[in-house]
């Protein structure tokens, strides 16, 4: 195909990808208000009435005259892109698609058909335990002082953990592929076992904002669990690669085991010369002059 026509359809389909996402991001305005309040629903709110004092309840309200707009732009947007990702990435996919070998297909229809579950457990694990965290964070407010949080804060922080907890769920399918191709072999993920759940714990602390355990143990358990299961999987494949291949595994430098063992030389089987002159060659060797065959 023409560098012309790869343009054009690289236009056309970016036109159908950014149409998708314009059409989810009118319908996220009009149910802007509806969107805010499921997205602000782990804040304990003060009822009418009731003033917030220390760490009873929080008043979620806008900072600046034109925090309303780019605050409800912003989240219509960020659903657009969300909602729409089915559309824009099959378009990329598709475009994408052509150039790739049966076993590249593969792979990426194995890897987006786990990732799409892993993020969206990650993200609804995230959704669950925000109204712990952020009950923990209000509560260290001290006596006499209010809650009043920015709407864009309050939004901001939700979906930076939903990103967080999903984009996290990730890294197992990672290791996978990694093992898939070659690069990570089951026995090297399996030795670094005590560094990755260490890490991964200390992970969970530092990005959950909770100072009580029940946030990191949330995102840490199903992060190793995920991960010892990658760990098995690989494992399994690596073997599987050895009955294949005996070679699989080694590296572009190192040399294969080769048998130099010698084989048994069968009997020689005699084998008649033909010959080489049409006075040899009919077998007649009464012709032979003093004592040669070479008639020359």
């Amino acid at each position: 195909m023409p560098l012309v026509e790869h343009l054009r359809e690289l236009r056309n389909r970016l036109a159908k990808g950014l149409l998708a996402i314009m059409a989810v991001t009118i319908v996220a305005l009009v149910y802007s208000e509806q969107l805010m309040q499921f997205l602000t629903e782990s804040v304990p709110k003060c009822a009418p009435g009731v003033t917030s004092d220390g760490g009873n309840c929080a008043i979620v309200s806008f900072n600046t005259l034109i925090a309303p707009f780019s605050t409800t732009i912003q989240l219509s947007l960020t659903t657009g892109l969300v909602v729409a990702s089915p559309v824009w990435l099959y378009q990329l996919w598709a475009f994408v698609a052509p150039g790739l070998h049966r076993n590249e297909k593969k792979y990426t229809y194995a890897f987006v058909g786990a990732a799409v579950p892993l993020f969206s457990a990650g993200a609804y694990l995230a959704y669950l335990i925000l109204p712990i965290s952020v009950k923990v964070l209000i509560s260290l407010t001290p006596q006499g002082s209010a809650n009043i949080l920015s709407l864009g804060d309050v939004l901001d922080f939700t979906l930076r953990m939903v990103l967080v907890f999903g984009l996290a769920f990730e890294l197992p399918l990672v290791l996978v592929m990694l093992n898939l191709t070659g690069v990570l072999s089951g026995k090297r993920m399996a030795r670094w076992w005590r560094a990755v759940i260490m890490g991964v714990f200390v992970f969970g602390a530092v990005i959950t904002p909770t100072t009580d355990p029940i946030g990191m143990i949330a995102l840490a358990g199903p992060i190793t669990l995920l991960y010892l299961m990658a760990v098995g999987f690989s494992l399994l494949n690596d073997r599987r690669r050895r009955r294949k291949d005996p070679d699989a595994e080694l590296d572009d430098d190192e040399a294969s085991d080769i048998d130099l063992t010698p084989e048994a030389v069968s009997e020689v089987e005699p084998v008649l010369a033909s010959g080489s002159v049409p006075e040899q060659a009919d077998g007649n060797r009464s012709n032979r002059l003093n004592g040669y065959d070479d008639v020359t």
